[in-house]
């Protein structure tokens, strides 16, 4: 009776730790007809930590903030167990990287480690120097990856990385791409054109790159920055235009010199979450069912939004 009653069990329990064993992890999600729908512009299942630091690698030294999947939500919580991918983001000039708070978050919570440079902050900034600070912030991240004190050790995908930016940091982060062979794509946010060219660099590239602008942008405006950075490249990009979106939409306030649109903000920065998110994880190699919301009719007929693309 006993071992009657055993052998379902047991083959009960042994079902269930194979489906353990077998469920897919944050960084190699379900792809095919039974794969779930998967919505990048909704945050992702992740809790939200953050720590403060000094960067100091390649030559650079600077302070930065780091967004990053944590075990728990809050300063200095530990990374939450697996490997992620990195990505290094431009702010704006003279832009505070605070003012990319919830955009940054909406990326940790998808399993993205993002460090945002504070660097470069005042009226003269060095565009070709930001670039570099960019990149610095992945060499750092690899050596905090390999340092056993780091919160950071064995926590990074070092063949995973990615660069982004707004404005002046979206060019940036074009510039930043051209110089490091570690970088495997790049989403940019009303990219300016930078000195040295961010035109000219996107030309060189040869990962994918997307541009994100808005049609009412006042100061970046697509058709003399992202436009040129799109017909520049030779494929594997895209130019997604939000109606109505504004160069600090992609910001969570406007400050002095802003300018406005007929989108709210709250609508801009969803719809920036969504095609930036999804761009990532797929362009990285972590979710090939994003493809459809990358390349396919779910991006080219997004609602609010106008799509340019070469594969």
């Amino acid at each position: 009776m006993f071992r009657t009653l055993l052998r379902p069990m047991t083959a009960l329990l042994l079902t269930a730790a194979a489906a353990f064993t077998l469920a897919p992890s944050a960084e190699a999600r379900p792809v095919g007809p039974t794969a779930q729908a998967v919505d990048p512009s909704a945050p992702g299942s992740f809790p939200i930590a953050y720590t403060d630091v000094s960067v100091s690698a390649a030559g650079r030294s600077y302070s930065a903030r780091v967004w990053y999947p944590g075990t728990t939500a809050g300063a200095n919580a530990p990374v939450a167990v697996g490997v992620h991918p990195a990505l290094a983001f431009g702010h704006g000039f003279f832009q505070a990287v605070t003012q990319y708070d919830s955009l940054l978050m909406h990326y940790a919570s998808w399993g993205v480690i993002t460090v945002a440079p504070k660097s470069q902050g005042g009226l003269f900034p060095s565009h070709s120097a930001f670039a570099d600070d960019l990149n610095a912030a992945l060499t750092w991240l690899t050596a905090q990856n390999s340092t056993s004190a780091s919160r950071f050790a064995n926590r990074v995908d070092t063949g995973r990385f990615a660069v982004s930016g707004h404005s002046m940091g979206g060019g940036a982060a074009l510039l930043a791409a051209g110089r490091n062979p570690a970088v495997k794509t790049v989403t940019t946010l009303a990219a300016a054109e930078t000195n040295p060219s961010a035109v000219a660099a996107s030309a060189t590239l040869g990962v994918p790159v997307q541009y994100v602008g808005g049609s009412a942008d006042s100061i970046a405006g697509v058709a003399a920055n992202q436009q040129k950075m799109y017909d520049a490249k030779a494929s594997r990009t895209q130019l997604r235009v939000i109606t109505g979106g504004f160069h600090c939409g992609f910001e969570d306030s406007s400050g002095l010199g802003c300018d406005s649109g007929s989108i709210t903000r709250a609508a801009q920065l969803k719809l920036t979450y969504g095609m930036t998110t999804s761009w990532l994880l797929y362009s990285l190699g972590l979710d090939a069912s994003l493809y459809d919301q990358v390349w396919g009719p779910a991006a080219q007929n997004l609602a609010g939004v106008t799509y340019a693309a070469k594969p």
